[in-house]
């Protein structure tokens, strides 16, 4: 049986719902590892599940660097404005666009392969199955683009 610290915990880490984490950790026997990947797993048959979904809502996320040489936007979609106003939805957002402006993407699919600055043990791909798991709504990510003075 999980204790209420653990779920507390495993909430605090991955911000999926009390009910989810406090089955995973069940399921785990305790194990917080095996809960966290098991949470993965459930992230991802979630994520397929909402796939043929219309995306009709987003914010679009802003990055600039403390230099002010490099900055990045991207739009990051999900299904209604209920979800695109939620603060941890806008922050996602902005992360993304830090990422992007840290390491520079040719194309969405370099972009979703990459290793998330923030977090080198997830892929923005991750990042966004979360999203979904977290959200529970289809979330992508639509145009993005890098800001650079001089190429840099």
């Amino acid at each position: 049986m999980a204790t209420t610290d653990q779920v507390k915990e495993l909430r605090d880490k991955t911000g999926i719902s009390v009910m989810q984490c406090k089955k995973a950790l069940e399921d785990a026997k305790g194990d917080f590892r095996k809960a966290i990947e098991l949470l993965k797993k459930q992230g991802a048959i979630i994520s397929a599940k909402k796939q043929g979904r219309e995306l009709g809502s987003g914010v679009i996320g802003s990055y600039v660097h403390s230099t002010g040489d490099i900055g990045a936007m991207v739009e990051l979609l999900c299904e209604t404005d209920f979800v695109a106003k939620n603060e941890e939805f806008k922050q996602l957002a902005k992360d993304i666009a830090m990422h992007i402006a840290a390491i520079s993407s040719e194309s969405k699919e370099e972009l979703l392969a990459q290793e998330f600055v923030k977090n080198p043990s997830e892929t923005i791909e991750d990042i966004l199955t979360g999203a979904i798991q977290k959200f529970g709504e289809k979330t992508d990510i639509g145009n993005f683009t890098r800001f650079s003075i001089l190429g840099r």
